[in-house]
C-alpha cells in the first residue's frame, strides 16, 4: 500500500493571481468582445481581424482553431492586416502568425498559451449567455503560484493551486475541502490549465450554478522530468513514476499542511489529459488507496506491464475508487487505444465509465470534460 510522505523538501512562495470577489463580463449581451487596433480584433458582426507590422516579411498568414486561414495584406507603412472572410463563434481557440512559413505567436496579443515551448496565442470570444469558461458575475475563484525545492526530484519546482470562492488566504480549516490533483499534457505546463484552460472560471460558475463542490484544484508540472522536443515511451514510463513519487511523497503533504483541506484517500480524486491522462490511468491502477477519483481525458495509456499489473487486481480497484472516469474523442488519434483500454478494463472487471464523445486532441474539448467532471466528484 502506498503511503502519503512527509514533503519536508517543497518549500513554499505564494503569489495570489486572482481576487474573490464578482469579476465583470467581457461581454454584455448584445455585443462582441473587441480589441480596438491591436490583434485580434473582434468586429460588431463577428469577423476577426489579425494584425502583424514587417517591413521584411514577404507573407504573414494567421492560422489556428478560428476557422480557415486568414492571409494578411500589407498597407504603404509595414502594416499587415487581414480579416476572417464569416462571423467566429464563441469559443477559446489557439492560434498562430505563420511568417514567410515560420510559425509564431502573435507578437500584438498578450494572451500566450503556456506551453513547454511557446508557439501558439489565444483568441477567447466569450459567449452569451456566458460559458461555463467565460468570466461570469459570479464569485471568482483564486489562482495561487507556488515555487519551491524538491527533494525528490533535486530542482526547483513549481505548483499552480485553485481556491473556491470564500476561501481566502489564511482561512481556517473549519470548513475543511476536497482536493482535485489536475495534469497537463506533453506540451503544456502547470499553467496552461489556468491561463488556457480556464479551469478556475469552469469552477467558480459550476459552484455558483450548484453544480459542483466547493474544492480545492491543484495543478503540478507534469514534467517531474525533463523532457525530450518529441514524445517519447521510454521517457513517458520514467516521467509518470517520478511524477508519483513527488505527488505523493511531497505535493500531497504540501498542499494538506498548507490549505484547509480534508486528507486521506476519499477526499482526493486526480485527472489529466493526453500525457496527464497516462498519469491518472498509472495512478489509478497502482495508487487507489491514495485517490478515490480518478479523471483520464484522451490519455495515452500507460506501458504494457502498468497495465497487466494492475488489472488483475479488479477488486482492489473497484474497492478503493469511487469513480474511474475515462472520456475519448471520436476524432481523437488516441481513440483506438482508449478503446483498448476500455475492453482491457471491462474484461478485467474493473468498473469504470467510458465515456465517447465528439472531438480530437484539443483544449475545447478537455474544458468541456472538466466542465462534466467537476460535478461527479465528491458525491
Amino acid at each position: 500500500m502506498a503511503a502519503v510522505g512527509s514533503g519536508l523538501g517543497f518549500i513554499s512562495a505564494s503569489v495570489m493571481h486572482a481576487q474573490d470577489t464578482p469579476v465583470p463580463s467581457l461581454r454584455r449581451p448584445g455585443a462582441r468582445q473587441q480589441i480596438t487596433g491591436g490583434s485580434p480584433e473582434v468586429g460588431a458582426d463577428g469577423r476577426v481581424t489579425f494584425r502583424f507590422r514587417s517591413a521584411k516579411a514577404g507573407q504573414v498568414v494567421a492560422r489556428g482553431q478560428f476557422g480557415a486561414e486568414v492571409v494578411l495584406t500589407k498597407d504603404g507603412e509595414d502594416n499587415w492586416s487581414g480579416t476572417t472572410s464569416g462571423a467566429v463563434g464563441a469559443g477559446v481557440y489557439e492560434y498562430s502568425m505563420v511568417v514567410d512559413g515560420t510559425s509564431l505567436p502573435d507578437p500584438l496579443n498578450r494572451a500566450l498559451k503556456p506551453q513547454r515551448w511557446p508557439g501558439s496565442s489565444i483568441l477567447h470570444i466569450p459567449a452569451d449567455p456566458p460559458a461555463p469558461w467565460d468570466p461570469q458575475e459570479v464569485p471568482a475563484a483564486a489562482v495561487h503560484r507556488h515555487t519551491g525545492w524538491s527533494a525528490e526530484l533535486e530542482t526547483w519546482r513549481s505548483v499552480v493551486v485553485i481556491t473556491p470562492p470564500g476561501l481566502r488566504a489564511g482561512a481556517a480549516a473549519d470548513a475543511p475541502l476536497p482536493v482535485l490533483y489536475l495534469s497537463h499534457g506533453f506540451s503544456d505546463t502547470e499553467e496552461t490549465w489556468t491561463v488556457h484552460g480556464k479551469a478556475d472560471q469552469i469552477l467558480a460558475s459550476q459552484v455558483a450554478a450548484g453544480r459542483a463542490r466547493p474544492m480545492l484544484i491543484v495543478m503540478p508540472d507534469a514534467h517531474a522530468l525533463p523532457p525530450p522536443r518529441g514524445w517519447s515511451d521510454g521517457y513517458a514510463a520514467e516521467n509518470t513514476d517520478a511524477f508519483a513519487r513527488e505527488l505523493i511523497d511531497e505535493v500531497i503533504p504540501f498542499i494538506e499542511k498548507n490549505y484547509p483541506v480534508r486528507t486521506g484517500a476519499a477526499h482526493r480524486a486526480f485527472a489529466g489529459l493526453s500525457m496527464g491522462g497516462r498519469h491518472a490511468l498509472t495512478l489509478a491502477l497502482r495508487h487507489s488507496d491514495v485517490f478515490s477519483h480518478i479523471g483520464a481525458f484522451s490519455a495515452a495509456p500507460p506501458d504494457g506491464p502498468t497495465m497487466e499489473a494492475g488489472l488483475p487486481q479488479a477488486a482492489r480497484l473497484n474497492d478503493g475508487l469511487n469513480l474511474f472516469w475515462i472520456a475519448c474523442g471520436k476524432k481523437d488519434f488516441l481513440f483506438e487505444r482508449n478503446e483498448e483500454v476500455h475492453a482491457a478494463l471491462t474484461k478485467a472487471g474493473v468498473k469504470h465509465d467510458y465515456v465517447v464523445t465528439e472531438g480530437d486532441h484539443s483544449w475545447p474539448v478537455w474544458r468541456r470534460y472538466l466542465v462534466d467532471f467537476l460535478p461527479l466528484l465528491f458525491r
